[in-house]
């Protein structure tokens, strides 16, 4: 019969402050300014024949990548 060796380390009952209160911030300020930059950026070169789905495509990827690195947090 064989025997696990498991070290189960037990959480601390609260998350310390700087988990719960500024790294949120942190995150969300800058998942913000890197939203704003690149749709700002992405209107800059206004080419004719892009029109609207430039924008609309450069926002959604963005967004995307945002909730992809900053998610957990």
């Amino acid at each position: 019969e064989a025997m696990l060796d498991i070290d189960v380390k037990s959480k601390p009952s609260q998350p310390h402050w700087f988990e719960r209160y500024v790294q949120p911030c942190v995150a969300e300020l800058l998942g913000t300014a890197l939203f704003v930059f690149t749709g700002c950026i992405s209107v800059v070169d206004d080419t004719p024949n892009t029109g609207k789905m430039q924008p609309a495509l450069v926002h959604g990827l963005a967004a995307g990548v945002i909730v992809a690195a900053l998610g957990d947090i």
